[in-house]
């Protein structure tokens, strides 16, 4: 029979104490704490950690956290990683007015509405709820549409999943992505799956016109010499991907490049 007053899991987590803070911090004032790495202690109740009011950097991951309560009181903080917990919404969150980047990848979130509370949060610009290195998501990114739905609800956010949306750099996470596709064997794509075509016809570097004159005649043999340290270079370039591969995935199974 469990104590009266504890909710399930509680009696055998871990509950956030003043002492516990300040051994963790090495400050003497829970106010004067400006960054905490709480990860995997097994936290199921954040206890007295919104006495924390100078705090701009935390790290809850790999908890068992339900709600995130005592985090509302935390105006001056800015990075948020909630990643690997037990959370089914994000409330408290909407009075944390300086959040910047939020991890809340691994999480029980079911859908986009779930994450209206932070819309008025003007400075968000990172959000993460999926992260397929560590195998952690949400239920809400199984939706084809979710990425969409994040936008338009968030249209402030840079970045989504760690891959940019806006501004500089978001064409090349769209590349990385188009290349990460054709990078893949075909098999792991499916049945009729095509293989990743080379970018000029072959023997494209190897015509060359009449030299006339010694100066062009260096040039191309200079070109030539750095045509085949790209060679080489995409030799070892395959080969380290192949033994990276082989080590991230010895079942065979496929992963993708996250950027």
């Amino acid at each position: 029979m469990e104590p009266q007053g504890e909710k399930p899991g509680e009696a055998d987590g871990v509950r956030l104490t003043p002492q516990l803070l300040k051994a963790r911090s090495g400050e003497f004032s829970l106010e004067s704490i400006l960054l905490l790495k709480l990860r995997g202690l097994g936290l199921v109740d954040l206890g007295c950690l919104g006495e924390c009011l100078g705090l701009e950097w935390l790290d809850l991951s790999g908890n068992a956290l339900t709600q995130l309560g005592p985090l509302a009181s935390l105006r001056q903080l800015a990075v948020l990683n909630v990643a690997d917990n037990q959370l089914t919404g994000l409330e408290p969150l909407a009075a944390c007015e300086n959040l910047r980047s939020l991890n809340a990848a691994g999480n029980l979130l079911a859908s986009p509405g779930q994450l209206q509370c932070l819309a008025g949060l003007r400075g968000l610009e990172h959000l993460r709820l999926r992260d397929p290195l560590a195998r952690l998501s949400n239920p809400l990114c199984a939706s084809p549409a979710y990425w969409a739905a994040v936008r338009e609800l968030l249209p402030g956010l840079k970045v989504i999943d760690g891959e940019r949306v806006t501004g500089r750099g978001s064409e090349f996470y769209q590349l990385c992505r188009d290349l990460d596709r054709c990078l893949r064997p075909s098999t792991s794509l499916g049945p009729g799956a095509a293989e990743a075509q080379p970018w000029v016809e072959p023997g494209y570097w190897e015509s060359w016109p009449a030299r006339s004159s010694s100066i062009l005649e260096e040039a191309c043999r200079q070109f030539q010499a750095t045509l085949q340290e790209c060679r080489d270079l995409d030799r070892q370039a395959h080969d380290s991907l192949a033994q990276a591969e082989q080590a991230l995935n010895p079942a065979g199974t496929t992963s993708s490049f996250v950027f």
